[in-house]
């Protein structure tokens, strides 16, 4: 008997250690209806590779004019669309602007058709209906039928590499499409080059270079095919050139196996059995057609469609099994969904080998880290990466160096601001690098040089000609006229001020500190004390006089109204709530910020913001305002921060495809839904400090890169009870709001008691 017990003993504890099945949980199409702008394709943690299908072709440009219609294709996908056009190799996830979408595949049958045709008659090209009824989304893995043509499409990936499996049906004419002019947000001129070398029967390589949101991208491929074509082709789109050598001595559209040029799509013909199965191995690089083979078969040896995909959800499954939650399953939808999307980006730039294209388009080389690119930073400085720095301190301290290289490669000499595939876009405002490097480094994640870091922050600062820093630097605001995102960079470039400022007092450096500590308090400078509300100021020290605190258009912010922004100081609310005339009258505006109805013209000036995305006048849907919720913590009433916590993590996360109330931002929406599930959120990374709300969560294991393991629970947890009547922390009762980084990296265990009603002093 006593046998007995002891193995009934080992086997709870074998249990409660062991990886859970946590991929079932994964749902890639939330957020690929209306704003969230994910996508439902394969792919494994931070790959290079994000293979997906497209579901339509929209120019970014209309009669020479930006075309709205565009935006609602960042992801390529939309889940209101009927056909699908390819399965494209790159992607971002959840943006508001966008880019890639290389290298798109098709398999058709019948008369071989080479333009895409129209959603409205799909069988004008080679696009297909679908129906979702016969469609699987699965973290690493994606099937759908292709209803047109009779195929089944299934898709996985590894880091670098795409792999494909088709079945056709019994035809002589079977065709695998590759389309080297399709593209996500694309335009006639967005391709600047392309070549192709047909190795053999089996074999493609080749390259393709465009010039678009990242302005000189070039991607290398390698596709290799199961099964020899019997013959190939291309058709090249572009325009008569005004010179073009002497290559018409040969007829280079078909089975001519060098090709070159602008708009080129290619076919490659079969010979199919009923069911047979034609697989396809696509791997990219950054640097050179030979890395991208190499990638191929160092990542996918064999055919083996299953073992690959297999592999990735075992991979999956162990990234997700970080996290261990006790919660209803709608709540765990939710929760591994939003997981899996933070672990989409950054991506891994860099090949097998250690190579990769740096800023300053040269090939470059690792010394000990991972590379990486897509940093969204306007949108990650604020969670995403914080999280990272709990349950992704390996790959969050290569994403430091990745940003030091990019400086060091920078002919600038600035750290990034918006960046993916050795380019800067520009994207947004403020210098959100430095948030994440001195957060990194504070918490004792970065292991590199932190004066060579700190340099680095302080000089991408000081960049005077770098949108309105040098007036910045001079006024300690950016005067209106100059700027038509004036007091949204004024308040961004003060909070990463303040980040520099921490950096330099952990580093000793009290120059350093006592500058930048000084800038950080420039938000204040926006502020009219008349109105209450932060400002576009003029360079003669006046406020304009034209404003409206709901207006997102002309009143000098990006993303967001007045409204949201006048909450912009996370650094230093203290002095934030005495501006606004003390703690009672300060929980009241948040009180009205939360409670207002926003009039319908509000939304006729945004892109990216629907009714769903707002509560009240608080726009979650968009990043600007992430932390204000918390902000009901430094008043005399916190229990609000808990109501208010709760409430959004309800109302704008759903278990549905159209789940998030905006565009998840490369996974920062789903950040934030992951702290405040667990109970507490970073208001200021840059700080080792986190606020304390209402968790959502029954109970959770972090397992850390330490060993340790980080506990939450929550008693008494109900959707009634989400008010916070007492907090242990190891058991001991902690009178403060907040807890700190320390306290969850030495392995502790936070116990929230909680109840229905609000626990006021």
């Amino acid at each position: 008997m006593k046998k007995f017990f002891l193995s009934v003993i080992f086997l709870s504890f074998f249990h409660t250690n062991a990886q859970q099945n946590l991929v079932q949980y994964v749902k890639p199409i939330i957020g690929t209806e209306k704003m969230g702008h994910t996508y439902p394709g394969a792919t494994v943690p931070f790959g290079a590779i994000q293979l997906s299908p497209e579901t339509d072709t929209i120019s970014y440009e209309l009669n020479g004019k930006y075309n709205g219609e565009v935006y609602k294709y960042c992801a390529g996908y939309r889940y209101e669309d009927k056909t699908i056009v390819g399965f494209s190799h790159t992607h971002l996830s959840g943006t508001g602007h966008s880019d890639l979408g290389d290298f798109l595949i098709m398999p058709t049958q019948g008369k071989l058709q080479l333009n895409p045709g129209t959603a409205s008659n799909p069988k004008n090209g080679y696009r297909s209906g679908f129906s979702h009824a016969n469609e699987t989304a699965e973290a690493g893995y994606y099937k759908v039928k292709l209803d047109d043509e009779n195929i089944l499409a299934e898709i996985t990936a590894t880091t670098r590499v795409g792999m494909h499996q088709y079945t056709f049906q019994k035809s002589d004419e079977s065709h695998i499409i590759l389309d080297l002019m399709a593209g996500i947000y694309n335009y006639n001129d967005k391709n600047v080059w392309t070549y192709v070398r047909v190795v053999n029967d089996t074999l493609v390589t080749g390259y393709r270079q465009t010039n678009g949101w990242a302005r000189t991208k070039t991607v290398y491929f390698a596709m290799a095919f199961s099964k020899p074509f019997t013959q190939y082709g291309q058709k090249n789109y572009e325009a008569k050139q005004a010179y073009r050598g002497f290559w018409g001595k040969f007829d280079q559209n078909k089975n001519f196996p060098e090709i070159a040029g602008k708009q080129i799509r290619m076919y490659f013909d079969f010979k199919t059995n009923e069911a047979e199965k034609i697989k396809i191995k696509f791997a990219i690089s950054p640097v050179s057609q030979e890395n991208a083979l190499q990638n191929m078969k160092a990542e996918i040896k064999d055919w083996d469609f299953e073992k690959v995909k297999t592999q990735a959800q075992a991979i999956w499954n162990k990234e997700l099994n970080k996290i261990k939650i006790t919660a209803p399953d709608d709540v765990k939808v939710n929760f591994y969904t939003a997981m899996y999307h933070t672990f989409i980006n950054p991506t891994v730039y860099t090949d097998v080998n250690g190579e990769y294209k740096g800023l300053d388009q040269g090939t470059h080389k690792t010394d000990g880290f991972t590379n990486y690119s897509t940093f969204s930073l306007w949108d990650t400085y604020r969670a995403l990466h914080p999280f990272f720095n709990i349950i992704q301190p390996s790959r969050n301290n290569d994403m430091v160096k990745s940003m030091l290289a990019h400086y060091a490669q920078s002919s600038l000499h600035m750290l990034p601001i918006w960046s993916h595939y050795a380019n800067d876009n520009w994207c947004m405002s403020g210098y959100h690098s430095v948030s994440v490097i001195a957060d990194a480094v504070i918490k004792g994640v970065y292991n590199g040089d932190p004066n060579e870091a700190l340099q680095a922050c302080v000089t991408t600062a000081k960049h005077r000609d770098y949108e309105g820093i040098g007036y910045y630097m001079d006024l300690g605001y950016i005067p209106a006229e100059k700027s038509g995102v004036s007091v949204s960079n004024t308040l961004e470039y003060a909070y990463d001020d303040w980040c520099i400022a921490q950096l330099a007092k952990k580093l000793n450096q009290p120059e350093i500190y006592n500058e930048f500590i000084k800038r950080s308090e420039n938000w204040k400078n926006n502020f009219e004390s008349k109105t209450g509300f932060m400002q576009p100021k003029l360079a003669d020290g006046t406020f304009k006089k034209e404003f409206d605190a709901l207006s997102t258009n002309g009143q000098g912010f990006i993303e967001g109204n007045s409204w949201n922004y006048s909450f912009f100081a996370p650094h230093n609310p203290e002095a934030l709530i005495n501006l606004m005339g003390g703690k009672k009258l300060f929980a009241s505006r948040l009180d009205t910020l939360f409670t207002m109805h926003l009039p319908d013209s509000f939304f006729a000036e945004t892109e990216d913001i629907t009714r769903e995305g707002i509560i009240g006048g608080y726009v979650h849907g968009n990043e600007p305002a992430h932390h204000v919720a918390y902000f009901y913590n430094w008043t005399d009433q916190p229990w609000k921060t808990q109501a208010q916590v709760r409430k959004i993590l309800n109302m704008q996360y759903k278990p549905a495809p159209d789940g998030l109330g905006g565009n998840d931002d490369c996974g920062q929406m789903s950040a934030w839904y992951i702290f405040s599930s667990l109970g507490f959120y970073p208001v200021a990374p840059g700080s080792d400090q986190y606020a304390l709300g209402s968790p959502l969560v029954n109970k959770a294991e972090l397992t850390l890169d330490n060993g340790k393991t980080f506990t939450v629970e929550a008693i008494n947890q109900s959707a009634k009870n989400v008010y916070v009547q007492k907090v242990l922390l190891n058991g001991q009762l902690i009178h403060s709001l907040s807890i700190n980084h320390a306290d969850i990296t030495n392995g502790s265990k936070i116990t929230f008691y909680m109840g229905s009603k609000p626990k006021i002093k």
